[in-house]
């Protein structure tokens, strides 16, 4: 009987089995890197919802601790910045929120108890660069932001007037008032905040609602 020889396998099937185990570990190699992207996707996603809510966390308390006085403006939005006199530990604090390239920043001087220390630091928060060593870096990836006043049961751009306050009457020692000041305005009973987000992990936008306690001219 005559025995047969083994019989191996071809070029061509070599060739093909290689492409076959090749594809398979491509597709292997695209599911794994879609479920590792997700996943850095997922976490990046959730640092930022969480210094998101860090962030809102400061700008109520910052809305809630407002201090209203003669010195200087308790609430102003030009339509780039916004800036507040708070209540500190130590005295009055004031804190410019701003949109520099993208980022949401937070500017915040040191505490004072002088009405002409406030009046310098609110000079000093108009000529903010963005680089000042109390400047936080907020958030990032904000395209764009947008403040509401409520007044008089409606809510109306902050960069409008609004109501005008009825000066204190002076006391008999107190020096005349300033010819040509300008009229202190009233605060708003709410602030409506709108932030606009650009690309990842955060998209759309956000709208905060805030109401503000009664102030009492110091």
């Amino acid at each position: 009987m005559t025995q047969r020889p083994a019989r191996g396998f071809t070029l061509i099937e070599v060739l093909v089995a290689l492409f076959v185990m090749a594809l398979l570990a491509a597709m292997a190699w695209r599911g794994v890197d879609g479920i590792a992207r997700a996943r850095t996707m997922g976490q990046d996603k959730m640092e930022q919802t969480l210094r998101l809510d860090t962030v809102l966390t400061q700008w109520e308390q910052d809305l809630a601790a407002l201090h209203d006085s003669a010195a200087v403006p308790a609430l102003a939005f030009d339509g780039a910045t916004l800036r507040l006199t708070r209540r500190a530990e130590n005295g009055v604090q004031l804190v410019a929120w701003s949109l520099r390239e993208g980022e949401w920043l937070r500017w915040a001087g040191a505490p004072v108890t002088r009405s002409s220390e406030l009046q310098d630091q609110w000079m000093r928060s108009q000529q903010l660069l963005g680089t000042e060593p109390q400047q936080l870096h907020a958030l990032k990836g904000v395209a764009g932001w947008q403040l509401h006043c409520f007044r008089n049961n409606a809510w109306s751009n902050c960069q409008s007037t609004g109501d005008v306050a009825e000066p204190p009457a002076p006391a008999a020692s107190a020096p005349p008032a300033t010819p040509g000041a300008a009229p202190r305005q009233l605060l708003p009973t709410g602030v409506r905040l709108v932030l606009n987000f650009s690309g990842t992990p955060l998209q759309g936008s956000l709208t905060r609602d805030i109401a503000l306690a009664p102030q009492a001219v110091q």
